[in-house]
């Protein structure tokens, strides 16, 4: 009989009978900053990391984020066994890039494109890539008409409001191009069509107009700005375009306002961006920008690649990205239909607008947004409370949530207020634990003013 030698160094060779805890990994420190020498088991390295993200907030209690946090467990499976497809290998992965086809156009079905055939648009990583797209063709049309006309193209601007997500601010400065920013004011948190038109001159590249704001959860009275940025063309020989940010509002506005004409039924809007993994109920990060016609996104931004098997034209940013995103949109898209994203987006409303009442009531805080519009509201402590919203927002983390507190953006920076994102999962029940929280930490800070109010925070509109 051969006796195999067993190292008594070896930490390993008495894991059946080892404590779950005594292996190996917690042995000694791990090192954070460098590959450890040694390699672990598995199920011990699954362990570590398990236990160490245990440390996270919980993401269902994260009120702060618009992205999805809970998906069936039939699209779990479904973006798991696709995890390993490369999205941009088209040619080896043909029914992915077909079902990847089937979803811009579903998207751009959804926002009334003309119908000429297949729709002109990208899925990307999420609306920020989605913006890039979309600002990039806004300036290459604007400097070929330039060009032709023999103009200078030194000094691109956009028009947009000093509450556009960052992602705008990014793009200016990447891309070289001013912002003319419209501040917003105290109780009036979206843009005008006055103050719009007011920014316009020969070299601005588009206007930004925003469904569901990411401070308050608003629309911006987007037919309106088109109407005006039309008039103004008119007026002036100028061919500026809309281009709408429907980041957070996309998958929502079809479904609750039908009839609200904010997309490309309205012809100067040439461009949408928005979130599949906002209000399209998929797990990061997956978006959207369509163009309301070829002519809109211009050939020179469309880059053909054949190393990967076949003539494969592509117009994002990125290279590599997973697939599994597009299948978790397209089950949704299938398993939901046009019935089920209205209930989705009903009954999150009704939600909404059933706790902003509810915290309305309790007294110290009044409404900024109610929750009508999109799944989102806004509130902001009444001037007599001893405690700024900051200090709630500590609070409530102490319980478990996590409901952002931030200042409005120019030209309303000394209004504080905290926002709800209500998803998918979050419930009646879970509302009133909320309101129950807020009641307590306001309690609490009532009969204990802080000697100093919390200091503001950085927060980002994701």
């Amino acid at each position: 009989m051969v006796h195999r030698h067993v190292s008594r160094k070896d930490p390993e060779a008495d894991a059946p009978i080892a404590p779950a805890y005594t292996q190996r990994l917690d042995l000694e420190p791990i090192p954070k900053f460098r590959m450890p020498e040694q390699g672990a088991a598995p199920e011990a390295a699954y362990r570590l990391i398990h236990d160490e993200l245990l440390l996270d907030g919980s993401s269902r209690l994260n009120l702060a984020t618009f992205v999805t946090t809970w998906m069936e467990p039939e699209a779990d499976r479904l973006m798991a066994e696709a995890f390993d497809k490369n999205m941009i290998d088209k040619d080896e992965y043909r029914q992915t890039a077909e079902i990847e086809r089937r979803c811009v156009n579903m998207v751009a079905h959804l926002f009334n494109a003309p119908e000429d055939g297949d729709s002109i648009g990208a899925s990307t990583i999420g609306s920020s890539e989605a913006v890039m797209l979309a600002g990039m063709a806004l300036k290459w049309r604007w400097r070929a008409r330039r060009a032709a006309a023999g103009l200078s193209v030194d000094r691109p601007n956009l028009v947009l409001g000093s509450n556009v997500q960052v992602v705008w601010e990014k793009f200016c400065r990447y891309w070289d191009v001013e912002p003319r920013y419209i501040p917003v004011q105290h109780d009036r948190y979206v843009i005008t069509p006055d103050e719009v038109v007011a920014r316009i001159d020969e070299n601005t590249i588009g206007v930004v107009a925003i469904l569901g704001t990411t401070y308050t959860g608003e629309l911006e009275p987007i037919r309106e700005i088109h109407d005006a940025v039309v008039a103004h063309n008119a007026a002036t020989g100028h061919d500026v375009p809309v281009h709408v940010d429907a980041a957070s509002g996309g998958f929502v506005a079809p479904f609750l306002h039908p009839h609200l004409a904010w997309d490309f039924r309205l012809p100067m809007v040439k461009s949408i961006n928005v979130s599949g993994h906002k209000y399209g109920l998929v797990y990061p990060g997956v978006g959207f920008v369509v163009w309301r016609e070829r002519a809109d996104l211009p050939e020179d931004l469309v880059f053909h690649v054949n190393y990967l098997g076949g003539d494969m034209p592509t117009f994002t940013l990125n290279f590599s990205r997973p697939g599994n995103q597009i299948i978790g949109q397209y089950y949704n898209f299938l398993r939901l239909g046009r019935s089920g994203y209205h209930r989705v987006m009903a009954s999150l409303r009704d939600l909404a607008v059933h706790t902003s009442s509810r915290i309305a009531a309790l007294g110290p805080f009044a409404l900024v947004s109610d929750g009508s519009a999109i799944p989102v509201f806004a509130f902001r402590l009444t001037d007599s409370a001893p405690y700024t919203v900051f200090d709630v927002s500590e609070r409530l983390r102490i319980a478990g949530w996590q409901v952002p507190a931030y200042t409005m953006p120019d030209d309303a920076t000394d209004v504080a207020v905290m926002r709800v994102v209500v998803r998918e999962a979050f419930s009646y029940d879970l509302a009133e634990a909320l309101v129950n929280a807020l009641a307590d930490a306001t309690d609490y800070l009532t009969e204990n003013p802080p000697a100093k109010p919390t200091a503001t925070h950085g927060f980002s509109h994701t």
